[in-house]
């Protein structure tokens, strides 16, 4: 056996991790460990990687002076914790679906104004959202258009303002739930908690 894939073997097991070996399957520069996750369907992709690298510093000539005063070799530890990052997120958005959670979503809360009228109170909404990913969906659509433009974006809170709504009594459609009637007080304390 090679002394890396030994020494990548004598570490996994003293940290007590199993594995199985791939032969065969390591990089052109020595023994690797592939970290492999399933996804929503059960199906495995490997991410990350770490690989023991004896060959590259050797051919550099790269040593370093031991306690002994004599010259070691030197190793590297080559560390791709997310492979690479297309892949990555490529696997994210299958296993969510494209219905990340709350604190992922590129858009977190979609305020939608009834009519013209109610435009600027829904941008103060947006500046009190401030903390969050908010948008104000202004279009020219019919009110139903625009939420289900957010159910099928998968936006995980949607807020309809309009003459009945106030920082008291918001309409606000959760993904995938019905419509309820929330403060914006106690909106926050439950955004808090995502």
């Amino acid at each position: 056996m090679d002394f890396t894939e030994g020494e990548i073997e004598a570490a996994l097991e003293r940290n007590e991790i199993s594995y199985v070996v791939g032969e065969g399957e390591g990089s052109f520069y020595g023994p690797k460990i592939d970290l492999h996750v399933a996804d929503v369907l059960g199906r495995s992709w490997q991410l990350g990687t770490i690989q023991l690298d004896r060959q590259m510093p050797a051919r550099f000539g790269l040593t370093y002076m031991g306690a002994d005063n004599t010259e070691h070799p030197v190793f590297v530890i080559h560390r791709a914790l997310y492979g690479s990052f297309e892949r990555f997120i490529a696997i994210l958005i299958e296993h969510y679906g494209g219905a990340f959670p709350f604190w992922l979503a590129p858009v977190q809360i979609r305020v939608i104004p009834v009519g013209e009228d109610h435009r600027a109170a829904a941008g103060r909404l947006r500046e009190e959202l401030e903390e969050y990913r908010v948008e104000v969906d202004e279009r020219d659509e019919t009110v139903g258009r625009r939420i289900r433009d957010a159910e099928l974006e998968k936006i995980p809170y949607v807020i309809v303002y309009g003459d009945k709504e106030s920082d008291e009594a918001l309409a606000v459609r959760k993904r995938g739930g019905d419509q309820s009637t929330i403060g914006l007080a106690k909106l926050r304390e439950e955004l808090a908690t995502l």
